[in-house]
């Protein structure tokens, strides 16, 4: 049964992509840019979360909602769990403001989805050139987050096993200090239901964690992203504790503080 409403759900999405991107196309076209392009692309990306409830029995849990910022010019860097496509569509159905996500630019090239965010007030990055890629970031990002825009990175950079914890790149915290802007932490436990590169999804919910904005004046980008991996890796803990449950202990948020920098590589999290 999870095989079939897995194939009707992935039908589904292939069918309804098609008429959402030719209405970005020709928006595009008609020289429109920004805010109404990107509500097209959203409203896509909420249908497609919102029919993975009947479809599937999918649905989402939020809570620290009230912690997002109020105020609709000021810029926020999100930095969140990464463990499967699910909070790629989830995150700019739920969130008040215009996300702007940092990819790769081999998406461009997938058909009709591909297309669509190329259209999008977006950072698309070549991984392959590390340095010309943060400062593309920073450029664009900084841009973004001037006219209330949030940039949204995944500082692992690549999805996660459930259970596990990639490494965080501080790329979002090193972007949020040069803008001014403060970070939030988001935990997703969207791998109870929808594992990294399954095809099969499962019934369940998604618990979606938001962490209090964390201002990022006078911080060091390396000890910034220690507190913010020390938080949602603890909160992925707490929302999904049987995924955990042979899982080492964590360092105490003062023990990860004063860990030297880990090692960084090219990625989406920089």
């Amino acid at each position: 049964m999870a095989l079939i409403r897995s194939i009707i759900h992935m039908l589904w999405m292939a069918i309804t992509v098609v008429p959402y991107t030719l209405a970005i196309l020709l928006a595009s076209l008609l020289g429109l840019r920004g805010a109404p392009v990107y509500r097209i692309a959203r409203a896509w990306l909420a249908l497609s979360v919102n029919s993975a409830r009947p479809l599937l029995g999918i649905h989402y849990r939020i809570t620290g909602a009230e912690h997002l910022p109020k105020d609709a010019q000021g810029g926020a860097v999100l930095l969140v769990k990464h463990q499967s496509t699910y909070e790629t569509f989830l995150m700019p159905a739920i969130m008040p403001r215009p996300l702007a996500y940092v990819f790769k630019k081999e998406l461009l090239y997938v058909p009709f989805f591909g297309w669509s965010i190329g259209r999008l007030d977006m950072i698309h990055i070549d991984r392959s050139a590390r340095a010309r890629a943060f400062h593309k970031v920073v450029q664009q990002g900084k841009a973004l987050l001037a006219k209330g825009t949030w940039v949204i990175m995944f500082p692992e950079g690549t999805r996660v096993e459930r259970g596990e914890k990639g490494q965080y790149k501080n790329g979002g915290t090193r972007l949020a200090i040069e803008a001014g802007a403060p970070v939030i932490p988001i935990a997703v436990t969207s791998a109870k239901v929808w594992p990294r590169k399954a095809f099969i999804k499962r019934p369940g919910v998604v618990d979606v964690s938001i962490g209090q904005p964390i201002p990022t004046a006078g911080r060091q980008s390396d000890e910034l992203m220690r507190e913010v991996e020390a938080w949602i890796e603890a909160e992925m803990r707490r929302l999904d504790p049987e995924a955990y449950r042979d899982a080492p202990a964590l360092a105490s948020p003062r023990d990860a503080a004063a860990q030297p920098p880990a090692p960084t590589e090219a990625s989406d999290g920089l």
